[in-house]
């Protein structure tokens, strides 16, 4: 997984990750955004439709190896689970092909994105660090003017984000379009969406209230151990006209959605901090059959989470050095 070769995207990148050290702290070993999380293994099964779509290897095969990462919003690593600014939640899932050979999907629990690229990311953070009540900004603040400035983040900040009752009974949605190709060299752009088997249950605040700081990550660990957790991914496939390179748009909900497989999840992975202080996700797919559509976002997404997860490592490192010592 190399940097962009695009000096900008790098800078951008790097300031993406100081803006968040910057609301959140810097947490040696842990994300800068969706620090709290867990690392679940198991295995993707194609469904009869998925070769229809794309010609990844992923489809061809009776069944592949998987780990799947659940997280909370924020860069903070004691989140809890109960706060509103946990959500979105965040779902990760590395799909192996071979030694050293992967693909991964990212989703999180609301469906799109707030800005369109980089760039206005990067000034919507900083206008909600300006804006903190604490500094007592005067009023329009630059969050006020930002979201004037950009409806589609108004409408992503303003969309509903309930809690779930559980990591396994949230919905979950990619991001980003990609293009994918079958055997015949067709070539559609989708996007993925994931169903959890156990079907969407959310918890109004009353019921949230009561709940432990970590009860989402309790209650999966319980659940594991009972149960296999299940979803369903599809991709919902664009139509000639759609918008495939911008997330702050919505495809209609109309269109079609081809199933693409299952996913099953059994346990928690072995050494599950450790694993999480070292894998690092790619939201770039990579692989023949699934490329990357024109959106911005991906490459800069890219390069946040390589530089990050290079951070993260070299933190675990020095840490083990440091026990040694």
């Amino acid at each position: 997984m190399p940097l962009p070769s695009d000096a900008r995207i790098v800078q951008l990148a790097q300031d993406l990750i100081a803006t968040f050290d910057a609301a959140f702290g810097v947490h040696p070993g842990k994300r800068p955004a969706h620090a709290k999380g867990i690392l679940l293994t198991g295995e993707f099964r194609a469904a009869k439709e998925a070769p229809s779509l794309t010609r990844a290897a992923h489809v061809q095969r009776e069944s592949v190896r998987v780990a799947a990462r659940f997280s909370n919003s924020t860069g903070l690593p004691e989140i809890p689970d109960t706060h509103p600014q946990a959500n979105p939640r965040g779902l990760a899932i590395r799909f192996y092909l071979a030694d050293r050979v992967h693909t991964d999907i990212i989703g999180h629990s609301a469906d799109g994105f707030p800005t369109r690229n980089g760039e206005e990311f990067l000034e919507f953070l900083r206008a909600v660090g300006a804006s903190d009540p604490s500094r007592k900004p005067p009023s329009p603040t630059p969050l006020e003017l930002f979201l004037a400035a950009h409806p589609e983040t108004l409408a992503f900040v303003q969309t509903p984000k309930p809690s779930p009752s559980s990591f396994a009974h949230e919905r979950y949605f990619g991001v980003t379009a990609f293009a994918f190709t079958n055997s015949d060299g067709v070539k559609r752009f989708g996007r993925y969406r994931f169903a959890p088997v156990a079907g969407v249950e959310h918890l109004d605040d009353a019921a949230l209230q009561g709940k432990p700081a970590d009860f989402l990550f309790a209650e999966l660990r319980q659940r594991i151990l009972a149960e296999p957790v299940r979803f369903e991914i599809k991709v919902q496939v664009a139509e000639p006209g759609d918008v495939v390179d911008n997330p702050t748009v919505h495809w209609p909900e109309q269109r079609q959605q081809i199933p693409f497989g299952t996913v099953t999840l059994t346990g928690v992975a072995e050494d599950d901090v450790a694993q999480q202080k070292h894998i690092i996700f790619d939201p770039i797919p990579r692989v023949d059959g699934i490329e990357p559509s024109d959106d911005p976002l991906l490459e800069l997404r890219a390069a946040v989470y390589l530089l990050s997860g290079r951070r993260r490592r070299e933190a675990s490192v020095g840490s083990a050095l440091a026990a040694r010592g």
